[in-house]
């Protein structure tokens, strides 16, 4: 792949298979051909510094996550942070946000800082610093989009969320900036590593995103009884909530 149409085009193909199998692997696939869509208008409209390097960037990041849902479909080795996210599939209790939520982790959290390092090779990696800013700054913006989008599967869930107080929690521990930082000291960590180190860094990072999942499957007694209700009243197959998180807006 070398543009941001053919990543579209897999991604189209990618939920499609799930549409086609209740699976709700959909779901970050759904979110993430917005995402990218967002890019494209944006490389379109001057939006970034650089707008080839950034279509680059974009292809690369998507070839991660694209690689991982391959391997989820063949059954073979995939990082730790992606195996977690996919482990959820079959199981009935996570709510579409658990889904999208362990999904955004391996992506942005792991994914995203190996590709900004990798599009920066014989470059400046500094280069790139305004431009990574922005397109997560794209990724915040879909965040309200997403949360609309959501309501149509289950009108209620903000609100629940809040009354429990966990609300709170899932934006410290999975907001933007928070992944967009993360994201990019880990870049410059992997950028500047010797070429020797570079396994051992990516071993250590996979680990640790992995072990973020937790937050997000096992958020307590409490808060897990009201994603049960969540889950439990949630309208739709999986086909329908895929198709609902399309929805460029409500």
């Amino acid at each position: 792949m070398k543009t941001i149409d053919q990543v579209i085009e897999k991604l189209d193909l990618i939920i499609k298979d799930a549409e086609a199998n209740n699976d709700p692997a959909g779901y970050f696939a759904a979110l993430y051909k917005k995402v990218t869509i967002k890019v494209k208008e944006g490389i379109a409209n001057g939006y970034f510094e650089n707008g080839p390097r950034m279509e680059q960037l974009d292809v690369l990041f998507a070839m991660r996550y694209i690689d991982a849902w391959e391997a989820y479909k063949r059954g073979t080795e995939m990082s730790v942070s992606w195996q977690k996210a996919f482990e959820l599939t079959p199981e009935y209790w996570p709510i579409v946000l658990q889904h999208l939520l362990v999904g955004m982790n391996a992506h942005i959290n792991y994914d995203l800082g190996i590709a900004a390092a990798e599009i920066s090779k014989d470059k400046e990696l500094d280069g790139l610093h305004d431009d990574f800013n922005r397109i997560n700054d794209i990724l915040s913006d879909l965040v309200h989009e997403v949360q609309d989008n959501l309501s149509l599967v289950w009108p209620y869930l903000k609100f629940i969320l809040k009354l429990t107080g966990k609300v709170d929690d899932y934006l410290v521990d999975f907001s933007m900036k928070l992944a967009r930082d993360g994201a990019w000291k880990f870049a410059g960590e992997y950028f500047t590593g010797a070429e020797a180190d570079k396994q051992s860094l990516l071993k250590q990072r996979d680990m640790r995103i992995g072990e973020i999942v937790k937050a997000v499957t096992e958020p307590g007694l409490i808060a897990a009884a009201i994603l049960a209700i969540v889950r439990l009243t949630e309208r739709g197959t999986v086909r329908e909530k895929i198709r609902k998180l399309k929805v460029t807006s409500v």
